[in-house]
């Protein structure tokens, strides 16, 4: 019998040229490329790009790893205005020195996170530079390394998923984006390698009295959402115009603020705009819900659903189950689903048209990732769980594959040796977790 660590040696290797399909990513979702009406612009405008220089801090303070720093009580820019500056970054422009030894202890402290981590290995293998050494040069040299980069940004994410072995992009993004102009010069170099997937969780917001939000994007779509049958017609044109613009899916992230059970809702249960107490504004996200879900149903569209991480106690993914029956042609693709790894494996184990997929978890802590493989290998079928990405930079996603490739390895190595299996096997079943289950699902690529 091979030893593991042999086997997971050789498999690493060639691992590291497998296609790995990015089907959930967030790229842009940094302070250089900037907000509009309170979201992130990459996420609200096809092509968006930085406005001013984007510096290796703008990576590092990202909303994941600058959001862990904010959650220990540090808030960077108070540092910068304590030293006469606006924001942290600007004085990093100014006084690089003083800003790195004021956050230096800081980031020490998220060493050994996966946020870190990612975002680290994202920059050595693409850039060359360690900045785990906590040295002002190698820092400063990311920083020239990074702003260089990203003055060509779309250019730079093709140049990296090249080098990464990236194989496709699906990114998440609000209603709007499909209603601005798609045929500028920027707005084409990015759709030229970037497919969507519409947020439908916005719209479960659309019910006060008052709400700006809803007011344009009826203007946009030319239907005034007032009654079930404004709804439906306002739903049929919104999810007209994302597929006339490339959108293969929807996606929903209600884990943060509530459960997932979205029960059918007859239209009389439903109010739809004013005062609505929490029972009414649930019937309403219910009714939202269950509507999104019959049109990608009725579009093949697979669902992304956001489960755990947050909201721990009423974001287990069990009530999804009634979801997915009710919408049987609706491929539903439970996202990270941190700490709920047996309920997320009984549901793709037992439910059809149920799948996995691992994004964010490396970002998260490698660690999930290890117990997630461990649950699920033995239990969940090869073909429901992909190996995707969450990050907020390209530098990100490169290393959270790094882990994955890695982690993926040595799980499956441990397996074809104590089961005394070909290792054939698990390079094809890495090849399926790392890409071509995703082609399946979402109908883009072709299968290695």
């Amino acid at each position: 019998m091979v030893k593991t660590s042999e086997l997971s040696g050789k498999w690493v290797e060639s691992l590291n040229t497998l296609p790995n399909f990015c089907a959930h990513e967030h790229w842009g979702s940094i302070q250089s490329v900037g907000m509009t009406a309170g979201d992130f612009r990459a996420d609200m405008e096809p092509g968006a790009t930085p406005v001013r220089r984007t510096s290796v801090w703008d990576l590092i303070l990202d909303p994941y790893l600058g959001g862990c720093i904010a959650n220990t009580g540090v808030d960077v820019n108070a540092f910068a205005k304590e030293a006469g500056e606006t924001d942290f970054i600007s004085w990093w422009g100014r006084q690089p020195r003083a800003a790195f030894d004021a956050i230096r202890y800081h980031l020490e402290r998220q060493l050994f996170t996966g946020m870190f981590q990612c975002t680290r290995r994202g920059l050595l293998f693409l850039h060359g530079i360690d900045i785990a050494s906590m040295d002002l040069d190698e820092w400063m040299r990311a920083d020239e390394a990074v702003g260089a980069t990203y003055n060509d940004l779309f250019g730079w994410y093709r140049a990296a998923m090249e080098r990464a072995h990236f194989s496709k992009l699906i990114r998440p993004v609000e209603p709007e984006f499909y209603l601005q102009k798609q045929d500028d010069d920027m707005a084409r170099k990015e759709l030229a390698f970037t497919h969507t997937v519409l947020r439908i969780d916005p719209l479960l917001g659309l019910w006060p009295a008052q709400c700006p939000r809803r007011d344009a994007l009826a203007a946009a779509v030319g239907v005034e959402p007032g009654d079930a049958t404004s709804w439906r017609a306002f739903l049929d044109r919104l999810f007209e115009v994302a597929a006339a613009h490339g959108a293969v899916g929807i996606k929903q992230l209600q884990a943060y603020t509530r459960c997932l059970d979205f029960p059918q809702r007859e239209d009389g249960e439903v109010r739809w705009s004013g005062g609505l107490t929490p029972d009414e504004i649930a019937a309403f996200q219910d009714w939202v819900v269950n509507e999104c879900c019959k049109r990608a149903h009725e579009r093949g569209w697979p669902h992304q659903v956001h489960v755990g991480t947050h909201n721990l106690g009423r974001s287990s993914p069990l009530p999804l189950d009634g979801l997915a029956r009710r919408y049987p042609n609706m491929k539903l693709v439970m996202i990270h689903c941190w700490p709920f790894l047996e309920e997320a494996g009984f549901l793709a184990k037992h439910a059809p048209n149920i799948y996995i997929d691992t994004c964010w978890m490396p970002v998260l802590s490698p660690a999930f990732l290890e117990k997630a493989l461990a649950a699920w290998l033995d239990y969940v079928p090869l073909h429901k769980m992909m190996c995707s990405h969450d990050s907020t930079s390209v530098e990100m996603a490169v290393g959270s594959s790094l882990f994955t490739r890695e982690i993926l390895a040595e799980a499956l190595a441990s397996r074809c040796g104590r089961l005394d299996l070909d290792p054939a096997y698990a390079l094809r079943a890495s090849a399926d977790m790392l890409h071509n289950n995703a082609v399946r699902v979402y109908r883009i690529g072709q299968e290695k």
